[in-house]
């Protein structure tokens, strides 16, 4: 009972096709959640933020705006923040003091 190769890498092909492409997988650490903040496709850039900020009126306001948006339909994937980055990081460096 012989396997047929050109089988199995016409199937490893097929598979790695119906992936993600693997450099944008990163892994997120137990506790945090990977967001994308950007006001237009180009823009977007990728945050790995605690769980903890999901309790935070402030961080709130910005899943809210998010939701009016994209609803549940983020063109990333992921859940996308329609924010430029320094306001981004000028809200998370205060919820990071507190």
């Amino acid at each position: 009972m012989g396997i047929r190769l050109p089988g199995m890498l016409h199937a490893k092909q097929m598979l790695r096709r119906s992936l993600p492409n693997s450099s944008t997988i990163c892994n997120v650490p137990k506790g945090y959640f990977a967001v994308y903040v950007g006001e237009t496709e180009t823009q977007k850039k990728r945050f790995v933020v605690p769980v903890s900020y999901l309790n935070q009126p402030s961080f709130q306001d910005l899943l809210r705006k998010a939701e009016e948006e994209f609803g549940f339909d983020h063109p990333t994937g992921g859940l996308t923040i329609p924010c430029n980055e320094d306001m981004f990081i000028n809200l998370t460096s205060r919820l990071n003091v507190s």
